[in-house]
């Protein structure tokens, strides 16, 4: 039976029993709750650890483990090579990296970017400051970026707003599949931009397993490309996807800009307890519907939100 273990925050563990509570069973010793959907049997331990078994365990695992919410345990490797790990001569020569931003957090888009940096570009680029956005301040992000874009650099930034994320997600597409053929997209753009034998391969910053991603993106008709590699934290070791990952960032806060002044105040990142706050501000001046065009209403945050009317 296909399985997945996750180590969850516990803030997350009991969203997710809350999310959760039409579906619990009777748990096992040593566990916070059980669930049971459709897509799999997800048991969360009070070590943190949760285990997803069922037929598609993926569909209801990465609705948790996406972003900020949480990070997957590295599978072990047993010996045997990864076809997709990058090789270390694709770190230091002309890539193609892709990352996106806006996935764990309730209001805002998908905004997915992807880049090209030549070799002789990788020394300029970390004198400009780009490294892994996750260790810069918005402000730093946002001026990077204007740095990043001064540059004779080709990039596809590609942006999936509220509505049309809510109207996919009741279609019945899991977020890793909006983000699959997201990346998938921004680097088909890229490199209808650049010659293919100025790039020693691609490098995505893992979300998936690239045999799930392979599938997400087959299911729309569509084929990986070639010399294609997956990292988790790739923005750590590319500079092009560390550069993807700050082009991405800064246009999640254009639009968090965006949406907070239609709202009329300023919308909360993340997935807290100010952002239902927020959601519920929202649904009493402007109904529930209107929510579509603000937030991930899949999120727990909803139901939390329509609590406190």
């Amino acid at each position: 039976m296909p399985q997945q273990v996750y180590k969850l925050l516990p803030e997350t563990i009991e969203t997710m029993k809350t999310y959760y509570m039409k579906t619990l069973q009777s748990p096992p010793q040593g566990a916070v709750f059980r669930a049971k959907t459709p897509n799999a049997v997800i048991t969360a331990y009070k070590s943190g650890k949760v285990l997803f078994q069922g037929s598609d365990p993926e569909a209801e695992a990465e609705k948790w483990a996406d972003g900020k919410q949480a990070s997957p345990k590295k599978p072990k490797n047993n010996g045997k090579n990864n076809s997709f790990a990058p090789p270390e001569t694709l770190l230091a020569g002309g890539h193609i990296g892709s990352d996106e931003a806006g996935t764990g957090d309730y209001f805002g888009p998908i905004t997915t970017a992807a880049v090209f940096v030549k070799k002789n570009q990788i020394e300029l680029l970390k004198e400009l400051g780009v490294k892994d956005s996750k260790n810069l301040s918005d402000d730093s992000i946002r001026q990077t970026a204007q740095n990043i874009l001064t540059l004779d650099i080709p990039y596809s930034l590609l942006v999936l707003r509220n509505e049309k994320y809510n109207k996919l997600q009741k279609r019945g597409w899991s977020q890793g599949k909006m983000k699959a053929i997201l990346h998938h997209y921004a680097i088909t753009n890229v490199k209808s931009k650049i010659d293919s034998s100025e790039t020693e391969g691609i490098l995505i910053d893992q979300f998936c397993e690239p045999a799930v991603y392979k599938r997400h993106i087959a299911s729309e008709n569509e084929q990986m490309h070639d010399r294609m590699f997956f990292k988790t934290k790739a923005e750590s070791y590319s500079i092009a996807v560390a550069a993807a990952s700050i082009i991405a960032r800064t246009s999640f806060l254009k639009e968090m800009d965006h949406l907070s002044k239609i709202a009329g105040f300023t919308l909360p990142k993340g997935a807290s307890g100010k952002v239902d706050q927020a959601a519920a501000r929202i649904i009493k001046t402007r109904g529930q519907e209107e929510l579509n065009n603000y937030a991930k209403t899949h999120f727990a945050n909803t139901k939390k939100a329509l609590n406190r009317q």
